[in-house]
């Protein structure tokens, strides 16, 4: 148990940039759980099994916000053993939260990316092998909604170079097409002849490889740190990012393009569109302008404007 929770909290802190103090929750409740599930291992609980534990929490009046939270790790705590073949089915799939507002995802702008992008890792090389590395990854994630996951373990035949497609195995070993961008497909190029001089007569089936590592590519946690430094330099607030804000400022960049949820959701790799409906948020900008553009008293206003001059 106690190496499913480490592994499972290092998955939450370095792909999802979790703060320390709702890993320390996480830790609490998790421990909480498998102390009220006992003599039962996590992989062989029921979904009864979860309810009784639920029935135990409300007996006890837990506040509905704690009792969400706790949930919420229960929830997350099996979707983490799924995705790592531990589990084949998820017994916590079908329990419900309780009702309490839901907070939008954070993103990132364009220009915010950008900003990122055009820092240097306090290198001051432009075409620094670290550093190139990084701008692909970011631009990847932001350009094609990529997991860190994924991107850190893409094969170097993952992309096809003519037809500007990524083929990603996803979540549960799902396969699914992503286009990618012109600049983007530049960049890669230009990595990768850096990258190879880099090298040598050493080959790598990885895209991002690294001698450092055990899997032989950059690590998820090799990554967020490469992220947290480069959006410090950039003068942004790097307690906010990490590497699922890319995911999620893709999505809500598609979403602000007027893309219809099907799409994002192919593009995503969700299993359920309902997952995709979180990024239904619409900017405060793109409001304000629709408003301008198509409210009557707006159009007045314009036309009174245009009279006096």
């Amino acid at each position: 148990m106690s190496d499913l929770l480490k592994d499972f909290l290092d998955v939450k802190a370095v792909e999802f940039g979790v703060a320390l103090n709702t890993l320390k929750a996480y830790r609490n409740d998790i421990y909480q759980y498998a102390e009220m599930i006992k003599p039962l291992l996590p992989q062989n609980v029921t979904t009864e099994d979860i309810e009784g534990y639920l029935k135990h929490l409300n007996e006890t009046n837990c506040q509905p916000k704690t009792l969400a939270r706790k949930i919420s790790c229960v929830r997350e705590f099996y979707k983490f053993l799924q995705s790592e073949k531990i589990i084949t089915e998820n017994p916590a799939s079908r329990i419900r939260l309780p009702k309490i507002g839901k907070s939008l995802p954070f993103f990132l702008t364009e220009k915010e990316i950008k900003k990122i992008c055009n820092s240097n890792l306090g290198k001051g090389k432009e075409k620094d092998l670290s550093l190139l590395r990084m701008r692909v990854m970011i631009k990847l994630m932001y350009s094609s909604g990529l997991r860190v996951s994924e991107v850190v373990a893409l094969p170097e035949n993952a992309i096809n170079y003519d037809l500007k497609q990524i083929l990603i195995y996803g979540k549960g070993s799902k396969e699914r097409v992503v286009p990618v961008t012109n600049e983007v497909i530049k960049g890669v190029l230009e990595y990768v002849e850096v990258r190879d001089k880099s090298l040598g007569k050493r080959k790598s089936k990885w895209l991002f490889p690294s001698s450092k590592s055990l899997s032989g590519h950059i690590t998820r946690a090799g990554f967020f740190k490469g992220l947290k430094k480069m959006a410090t330099e950039a003068g942004l607030d790097a307690t906010k990012i990490h590497p699922h804000v890319l995911r999620h400022s893709f999505a809500t960049q598609l979403v602000n393009s007027s893309v219809d949820l099907r799409s994002i959701q192919k593009l995503l790799g969700h299993e359920n569109i309902s997952t995709t409906e979180i990024y239904t948020h619409i900017t405060t900008e793109k409001l304000a302008n629709e408003v301008k553009k198509r409210h009557p008293l707006m159009q007045y206003k314009k036309n009174n404007q245009n009279e006096k001059v």
